[in-house]
């Protein structure tokens, strides 16, 4: 990945390295420093709460003219703002909170970015240094218990050392792979004096990305392509935080090879290109899902084979040869063996292997796929995504999706929580841009859209920004719509409503013989509220209008469009609309956990033909 991820518009200034060049002197506190350093790595919004430890750092912050704060209501809620802000501008997403309790509660969301590679800088008070470690008022040890879910972290002792130790943390969090880096710095060292000068030295002696591929390796990838009959190009999130897009377009239009975007890649080659076979994995399509494990050659470009993407994993992709082409050198071998191993950015490792290719062309190896599309095309139009309409008139929670992204207006941006209404989202909204679509894909984080959506319309300026939740996970984090309300951060959201935890309710249908236990959210105890039939708890519309938001609500099909436009039209306030759909609805195609993606079924009780006399 290059030093900017995804889909940035907006380059973020980077600290020079070396000496410091001749600036003026300023006589600081280490609160100051702190803030002028924010000012000067380009860092324009941080989320975050205030509190003891770090309150000296919230005082000069009041006087800056180039860093606004958004004040949340949850530290989990600016983690995940700062998320979906850099997922959706590629700069750098900066939280701040104070110790113990405050900078535990960024752990789930630092835990989220270092799933999916985000760029995020969490920023900690922390008691004084000299109660450090004897149990003192709200101390905890952040950087030990963050330390295996941080690409790095710093505990800062010299107020000194404030200005050298952001500019590497932003350095670290976007080159390479992208990731989390926490700052924790104690309340003594932002309330002593020193001096503040730019640029730091940045002195990373053992931080040493790998960006250009291997000549060697792009030759024999090229000549495996070109020798290969059933090959794939199988693309993850890397590319789009390499801005690599483009590159990957060239490629697969010079090979005619099939290309499949993990969740984590949507976006990155256009959902309508004639050679996408859309998303493989344990709720892929067929033809994507089918397509990997008939494969001959496997060409990964970053992405690592996580088990949601393989399913078991000695059976994934029996005849496959691999090249496997990653940023992070860990990840080539971690989960399956590479037969060709490229370690690089993928904008380069994309660019060369075009090259080469077309030097392979040139010299009269051209690979030909013709009976490989001949399968994939009859795999495609046999088994194409679709749904149901439920038979009772109510909502299907498909259709809903599908209908807020065909009438969205252009480069609308969509954060999904997690669960039935994600893998909706990614199946029935077309994506044909990069950093259009913001999920947690490794960590399965519920309650990520709505701070997440909070973060990238705080980025993304006059952008719309759908979140496509449910109604499960919106009762996690649904108090930063009042965040939204008070600073201007006009977002949507729709809240796909079946009165369940929709995908741990389809498990229990499907292998727990329709007991449901604790997974109904509508009903509970018997007393006089849940008595009184007409009374939904909570009351979503007046939840949001209690929040300075528009409460709309869709239970008829016949409404649905005139809903969606409605909430369309309204951009001066966050807009929540609660789709009441129906409750049985299932997210097919799927792959049982821990069975061979072989065993995928198409629906329920439906398992595919491919017509080669191995899966009748």
């Amino acid at each position: 990945m290059t030093e900017q991820a995804p889909g940035s518009h907006h380059p973020q200034p980077r600290p020079r390295s070396g000496g410091p060049q001749s600036a003026p002197v300023e006589h600081v506190t280490g609160a100051q420093s702190l803030i002028r350093s924010l000012e000067e790595v380009g860092a324009d919004t941080v989320f975050g709460i205030p509190g003891g430890t770090i309150l000296p750092a919230y005082d000069p912050m009041m006087d800056s003219s180039k860093v606004r704060h958004v004040l949340v209501r949850h530290e989990q809620g600016a983690g995940h703002a700062a998320t979906g802000y850099a997922q959706a501008t590629g700069r750098v997403g900066v939280c701040m909170a104070t110790s113990g309790p405050g900078a535990t509660n960024l752990v789930t969301p630092i835990g989220d970015a270092h799933m999916d590679s985000v760029p995020i800088v969490a920023i900690t008070g922390q008691v004084a240094s000299k109660a450090i470690g004897t149990d003192a008022f709200q101390e905890a040890d952040i950087c030990g218990i963050t330390m295996p879910i941080t690409k790095h972290n710093f505990l800062v002792t010299k107020a000194e050392d404030i200005p050298r130790t952001i500019a590497e943390a932003f350095h670290i969090a976007s080159t390479g792979r992208p990731g989390p880096v926490l700052v924790d710095i104690p309340k003594d060292v932002l309330q002593a004096r020193t001096t503040f000068s730019w640029p730091p030295q940045i002195d990373l002696p053992g931080y040493r990305p790998v960006t250009k591929p291997h000549a060697k390796q792009i030759r024999e990838a090229a000549r495996l392509i070109t020798q290969a009959e059933r090959p794939v190009l199988y693309v993850g999130g890397g590319v789009i935080k390499a801005q690599a897009t483009a590159e990957l377009k060239v490629l697969a239009e010079l090979t005619g090879a099939p290309v499949t975007t993990t969740l984590m890649a949507l976006g990155a080659f256009p959902d309508s290109h004639h050679l996408h076979l859309g998303m493989p994995g344990m709720h892929g399509t067929v033809a994507a899902v089918t397509a990997l494990q008939k494969a001959d050659l496997i060409v990964a470009l970053g992405a690592r084979f996580d088990d949601r993407v393989t399913g078991k994993l000695d059976s994934f992709a029996p005849f496959a040869k691999i090249v496997h082409a990653d940023i992070d050198p860990a990840e080539i071998g971690k989960n399956r063996a590479a037969d060709v191993p490229i370690v690089g950015d993928a904008r380069e490792v994309l660019a060369d292997l075009v090259v080469a290719v077309q030097a392979e062309h040139d010299a009269g190896r051209a690979g030909d796929y013709t009976g490989w599309w001949e399968d994939l095309n009859r795999w495609r139009e046999t088994y194409p995504l679709g749904y149901d309409q439920p038979t009772d008139g109510s909502l299907s929670p498909q259709q809903v999706i599908q209908r807020i992204g065909q009438l969205a207006p252009e480069d609308t941006i969509f954060a999904a929580g997690v669960g039935q209404h994600q893998m909706w989202a990614a199946h029935f909204i077309d994506y044909e841009t990069p950093a259009t679509w913001l999920n947690s894909g490794g960590a399965g984080t519920m309650g990520y859209a709505v701070p997440a959506a909070m973060g990238a319309k705080a980025g993304a300026g006059g952008r719309t920004v759908w979140a496509i939740d449910g109604d499960g996970c919106f009762q996690m984090t649904n108090q930063e719509l009042a965040t939204c309300a008070l600073n201007n951060i006009p977002i949507k959201v729709a809240i796909i409503n079946n009165g369940a935890l929709g995908m741990v309710r389809q498990w229990q249908t499907l292998f727990y013989n329709q007991r449901y236990s604790n997974t109904v959210l509508h009903s509970g105890p018997d007393t006089p509220v849940q008595r009184n039939l007409g009374t939904r708890v909570p009351d979503f519309v007046k939840l949001s209008e209690a929040m300075g938001c528009v409460g709309l609500r869709c239970e008829d099909p016949a409404d649905l469009d005139a809903v969606i436009e409605k909430a369309n039209a309204i951009n001066d306030r966050p807009v929540v609309v609660d789709f009441i759909v129906h409750e049985d609805a299932m997210v097919w195609p799927m792959v049982a956990a821990g069975t061979s993606n072989d065993e995928i079924l198409a629906a329920r009780d439906t398992r595919p033909d491919f017509g080669d006399g191995e899966d009748d």
